[in-house]
């Protein structure tokens, strides 16, 4: 059994969906604690699905993740589960503390007892945000020191380090991962790309940081999923892989790509102050998985995001009830009877 963190988030969910189609017969447990950017609509497709079990709760909760390696023959974890807004990390960092650093402590642990007496194998999804911030030249590697700006990022090198202290203390089979920026359907629309779509569509201000000439190496999620399942299945345990899509572009090109798509004017676009400590440019080097794993991003920037635009344009009744917060409500239609 795969134990799947975080699976109702945009990558999570997106993950469950690569497995069904490519692993139909994987039975999976889906641990999700349901925070504001948990959406168990994002895998309604597979409602009844017999071989997926959901259980709420944090990963920080130790007695309840003791449980679930307890009462289920667990082999696997990939874990998402994540505070991950940076500028919800400036304005509460406590949080990020918790679920990141501390959620990642106790499914380590959890696993190390269980897998005394059986194999497994752990695959810690984390960030190019630990790296911190690039000049105007080169690329991350996985030997590019640890320099997180946020209190984000910070929590996401510290449970990496945490997770290759398990593997060199314990022997504990963890594999990390460090992608650059996702996009792609069911993000929560707070980050750039959905955020943009859905204020552009409506026809609201689109607030840009700074002069927008912030750069991101783009990677559609479906391309991240099967990179994470080329890890799970095939990556060597201590190793660190770098998942990155070769698309660099500066947010304010992003902005003027959507709003061009929607046939909306450039005079939406407002400059707003820049958030502390943003990182200027990422880009990553992603020379090992393609090397060691066979592993590389299909999906054409210029397609995915079009596909991207367009998929929010026809759900557009999924991001308004996350504006309007009804989406919270599916829970409670879902099993408040159970």
């Amino acid at each position: 059994m795969l134990l799947v963190t975080g699976g109702c988030g945009f990558i999570g969910s997106n993950f469950i969906h690569l497995l069904r189609a490519e692993r139909p017969a994987l039975p999976i447990l889906n641990l999700d604690a349901l925070t504001y950017a948990g959406n168990l609509e994002n895998l309604a497709a597979l409602a009844g699905d017999p071989g997926l079990q959901f259980v709420r709760g944090s990963v920080a909760d130790a007695e309840l993740v003791a449980a679930l390696f307890a009462a289920h023959p667990i082999t696997a974890v990939v874990h998402f589960a994540a505070e991950s807004h940076v500028d919800r990390s400036i304005l509460g960092p406590g949080v990020f503390v918790e679920t990141n650093v501390r959620g990642t402590q106790v499914l380590l642990e959890a696993a190390r007892r269980a897998w005394a007496e059986r194999p497994g194998r752990f695959v810690l999804v984390s960030t190019d945000e630990v790296y911190g911030s690039l000049g105007p030249t080169g690329r991350f590697t996985e030997a590019t020191p640890l320099d997180p700006s946020s209190p984000y990022s910070a929590s996401k090198a510290a449970a990496d380090l945490i997770g290759l202290a398990y593997w060199r203390t314990f022997a504990l089979p963890v594999l990390i991962t460090r992608c650059s920026n996702n996009y792609g359907p069911y993000q929560f629309p707070e980050k750039l790309i959905p955020l943009m779509i859905q204020r552009a569509s409506q026809g609201l201000s689109l607030p840009v940081y700074g002069d927008g000439g912030n750069i991101r190496d783009w990677l559609h999620v479906s391309d991240h999923c099967r990179a994470l399942l080329t890890v799970l299945e095939g990556g060597a345990p201590g190793r660190v892989y770098n998942i990155g899509g070769d698309n660099e572009v500066a947010n304010l090109a992003i902005v003027r790509l959507i709003l061009g798509a929607l046939g909306k004017p450039e005079s939406l676009i407002e400059f707003v102050a820049d958030r502390p400590g943003h990182d200027r440019r990422y880009a990553i080097d992603a020379t090992r998985i393609r090397r060691e794993l066979g592993w590389t991003p299909r999906v054409d920037f210029a397609a995915g995001i079009a596909e991207t635009i367009a998929w929010y344009a026809t759900n557009r009744s999924w991001w308004q009830a996350i504006v309007s917060g009804e989406y919270r409500d599916y829970y409670e239609r879902l099993y408040g009877g159970r």
